[in-house]
This record gives C-alpha cells, sequence and structure tokens, in this order.
C-alpha cells in the first residue's frame, strides 16, 4: 500500500480543514515548499496536493507553488480543487501534474470527463467523496442523489484505474478510517485501485487499511498533528 503524505494549500499556506469547511482551518506551516522538502528527504517521492482556494474559485491560485514541487523538488504530484473543464486538466497536466484529481467535472461534465480518462487513463483520478452516503462535489459545497454504480461504471469502461475516496464525515477528525466503506467499494469495483483519504489517527490505521489491500492512502492531520511520523509512515509505504 502506497503511502500518500497530503498538503492542502489555502491562500499560500499549509492549512487542514474540518469536514471541507473553510472557516474551521489550521495553518501548520506558512511555507509548503518546506513541508514538500519533508517528505522529499523522508524518502516519499510522490506527494498530495489539494488547492483548496481552487476547489472554491476554479482558479489554480496556488499552481506556481505546486510547480515549484515538482521543478525543483523533482516531486511526483497528484492534485485536485479547480478542474471544471478539460482545458483545466491539460493546464494541469502541462504543468506536469503527475495525476489530476476530478470530482465536481465528473458530474458536471462527464462527456469531457470520459473523454479526457480514454487519453490519459494514467492519470487522471476520479475524486469519490462521500457525505451522509451520498457523492459530493464542489469543494463539498454540493451532493448528488445518483447512484455510485450509474456514477462509476461508465467511467470504468473507459479506463478509469484509479479512485481517491474520501468519507467526509472523517476527514480532518482522527477518528480513524470508514474501512467498511473501502472494503464495500472494493469489492463491489475491483477493478479499480482504491486511495482511502480521512480519518487516519495513528499508525494502528495505517496497518489496518493495508491488511484489507487498498492500493494508498492519502495522511495528512494525523502527521501534521504529531500522531505518526514520517519515518513510520515511509517504513509502511511500499
Amino acid at each position: 500500500m502506497k503511502i500518500i503524505p497530503a498538503i492542502d494549500l489555502l491562500d499560500g499556506q499549509v492549512v487542514r480543514l474540518q469536514k471541507g469547511e473553510y472557516d474551521k482551518k489550521t495553518i501548520y506551516n506558512h511555507l509548503p515548499i518546506d513541508e514538500a522538502s519533508k517528505f522529499k528527504e523522508s524518502g516519499f517521492s510522490h506527494i498530495h496536493v489539494v488547492d483548496l482556494n481552487g476547489a472554491k474559485s476554479g482558479s489554480f491560485e496556488n499552481l506556481p507553488i505546486i510547480r515549484t514541487m515538482i521543478n525543483d523538488l523533482g516531486l511526483s504530484v497528484q492534485t485536485g480543487g479547480g478542474v471544471r473543464s478539460r482545458k483545466d486538466i491539460d493546464l494541469l497536466l502541462d504543468a506536469g501534474l503527475n495525476g489530476v484529481i476530478c470530482s465536481s467535472m465528473a458530474v458536471k461534465k462527464p462527456e469531457e470527463w470520459l473523454q479526457a480518462i480514454k487519453d490519459h487513463p494514467d492519470k487522471m483520478i476520479l475524486g469519490l467523496d462521500l457525505k451522509d452516503g451520498k457523492m459530493a462535489y464542489g469543494g463539498w459545497l454540493e451532493t448528488t442523489d445518483a447512484p455510485i454504480e450509474e456514477f462509476l461504471n461508465p467511467m470504468i469502461e473507459a479506463g478509469l484505474k484509479r479512485v481517491l475516496s474520501t468519507d467526509i464525515a472523517r476527514d480532518g477528525m482522527l477518528s480513524g478510517p470508514n474501512t467498511e466503506m473501502y472494503t464495500d467499494l472494493m469489492e463491489r469495483f475491483p477493478q479499480v485501485e482504491w486511495i482511502a483519504s480521512g480519518g487516519v489517527s495513528n499508525h494502528t490505521d495505517l496497518i489496518e487499511l493495508q491488511s484489507h489491500n487498498l492500493y494508498g492512502v492519502v495522511v495528512g492531520k494525523a502527521y501534521y498533528e504529531g500522531h505518526i511520523s514520517l519515518y513510520e509512515m515511509a517504513q509502511l509505504s511500499s
């Protein structure tokens, strides 16, 4: 299982939001490049970066910072936040992103999203965020009642390989990951590589997720709050 350290960017700072609420943020570092450097020095070559400004505005306000992580530090980066169209996807790929995470676009512009999957199957990542059992998008500000199968199956047919799924109720809460949710999703869609996000609180949680053979897990607040070290994360990562 791949352990993927997370950096959430808001106004050029490393932050974490509680359940995606912008008025409930904690600032962890005013210098995101320094934070990314720590990950590289600990042996991580791939990180997860969210542009929280972009998620609200649709403009990649933090892209210059992400470019520096790629070009100066040599990191592989998957990013989400603000992806609204195929033009946005192409912009991010041209900037050197290794993975582009989409949720809103998959709901609002499915034809463009499906074509992007066909053109770049190894770099498109669906952001499947669940809020009270419903799929959420638009910075978690909107939800849809569409069944997951109806939503996901056409993407799998188009070549989708990877899904990052977050239980919003647990994101930033350090309450433990929703292992049952991920187990269920893996059973229903075994052809997809599942990345867990939200709720990881300690080393034991990572071992638990690893035992269920997930493809990967994003770790954010547990690291920033000192509940798990970069050394422990690196030792578990495959």
